[in-house]
């Protein structure tokens, strides 16, 4: 056991809990058995979920033992949002989302060995139980005058829209879920986002008033981008862990451009860096910000994680070749499209002349400022130099016959993509 609890301090990633010195003790005499739920309102977990797998990983490194939910029930009711009723999603839709997360996660957490990891769906413990037996065993416990006090549910009794009974009972859905897992694993730890604490609450709640113990809460503090808002699906700002929602490369050069004021708090939060190993980095970040050390490190660790180490160095690759410093021909096929993808770009067809493809990728104004870049030295067709003004896109120019990767002047890059 290490102490643990000082560790998620000084990584940021405590921001409320029920009794701190009870939780302290409770995880210096360990194990403890913890769980994390996470709702499939989308395909895949995104970024700010990943908070939450950091802490569940800690914790299971640390020696305690984790479950991690992923919630088939409460996603067809969805956690109220503070401004408007949720479209329900179908049961096929949320099952399939179900099983995409679960398959996620497998890589994320150790499930083998002495202390493997948990996965479980409440839908397994909901789905049996009748209305009439969830109003006498759960409903029973809960005041409606506490509940309406959740800040969520408050907001949405002011407006005009209101709220439904069933987002309105959506945290007696997920503090069933505390009690069942205390039943059945002896699960004493709630973790989560803050913005969570009023379910996590109520949870602890039931558990107590059900079964007379004193169980424990933690919420980690929301990370926020530049602007302060949150990360996810709700926000449309979400950088998705699934490889076909936000790819490998999009993934990882997203971090790479993480702002300096942030790259130090996301390297304790979501990377397994030491404390000398973080400080040298953040030395860095003051003395040296050209060098965006501690953005590299970040982009790599993060990717690495979530998408494994043989991606991560294709990406590194690609992100290299892009600014001349490797071999475009050398990447694959897989990678150059999600590299180029993030390019500006047009379709072109071959015998397209590259002053037309340079005009409609938009990285010049007009054929006439195209050629002026060509006679300066400052274009290139796939990181060699063009000289001739008059030169047309042939078949080989579209590497693996779908791209070519058109650039002015040393950081302007477009994608011709092949019409």
């Amino acid at each position: 056991m290490t102490d643990i609890f000082d560790e998620l301090q000084w990584r940021g990633l405590v921001a409320q809990t029920t009794d701190e010195a009870a939780l302290r003790d409770a995880l210096a005499k360990g194990p403890v058995t913890l769980y994390c739920g996470f709702d499939p309102s989308a395909p895949s977990l995104h970024f700010g979920n990943f908070v939450q797998v950091s802490v569940l990983r800690r914790m299971q490194a640390a020696g305690h033992r984790v479950i991690c939910l992923v919630g088939g029930s409460t996603g067809l009711i969805g956690d109220p949002k503070p401004d408007s009723e949720r479209v329900l999603q179908d049961k096929e839709t949320i099952a399939e989302s179900v099983a995409r997360i679960q398959r996620l996660v497998g890589p994320l957490l150790d499930f083998e060995g002495d202390n493997a990891a948990i996965l479980v769906n409440n839908l397994d413990w909901t789905a049996p139980m009748s209305a009439l037996d969830f109003l006498r065993e759960v409903g029973q416990h809960f005041r409606v005058n506490q509940m309406i006090r959740k800040e969520a549910i408050a907001r949405r009794l002011e407006s005009e829209q209101g709220i439904s009974y069933t987002e309105f009972s959506y945290q007696l859905l997920q503090a069933l879920d505390y009690l069942h897992l205390f039943r059945a694993h002896g699960c004493t730890l709630q973790i989560g986002g803050s913005d969570q604490w009023g379910n996590i609450t109520a949870g602890v709640d039931l558990v107590h008033r059900v079964e007379g113990a004193s169980v424990h809460a933690l919420s980690t503090p929301l990370l926020v981008d530049s602007s302060g808002r949150k990360f996810g699906k709700s926000e449309g700002n979400a950088v998705w862990l699934s490889a076909d929602m936000t790819s490998p490369y999009a993934f990882y050069q997203y971090f790479l451009n993480v702002e300096d004021a942030s790259v130090v708090a996301m390297l304790k939060a979501l990377t397994d860096r030491s404390r000398a190993e973080i400080a040298e980095l953040e030395r860095q970040v003051k003395e040296e910000p050209f060098r965006r050390a501690a953005q590299r490190t970040l982009a790599a660790d993060v990717t690495t994680l979530v998408h494994g180490e043989e991606a991560t160095e294709a990406v590194q690759a690609a992100s290299e070749a892009l600014f001349g410093k490797g071999e475009l021909d050398v990447l694959d096929v897989g990678t150059l499209v999600d590299a180029t993808n993030e390019l500006p770009g047009a379709d072109v067809g071959v015998g397209t002349s590259f002053v037309d493809a340079m005009v409609a990728a938009g990285l010049v104004e007009s054929r006439k400022a195209a050629r002026r870049a060509i006679g300066e030295g400052g274009a290139s067709l796939n990181n060699v130099k063009v000289t001739d003004p008059e030169l047309v896109l042939v078949q080989d120019d579209f590497l693996h016959g779908r791209v070519a990767v058109l650039k002015r002047g040393r950081k302007s890059l477009a994608a011709a993509r092949r019409a």
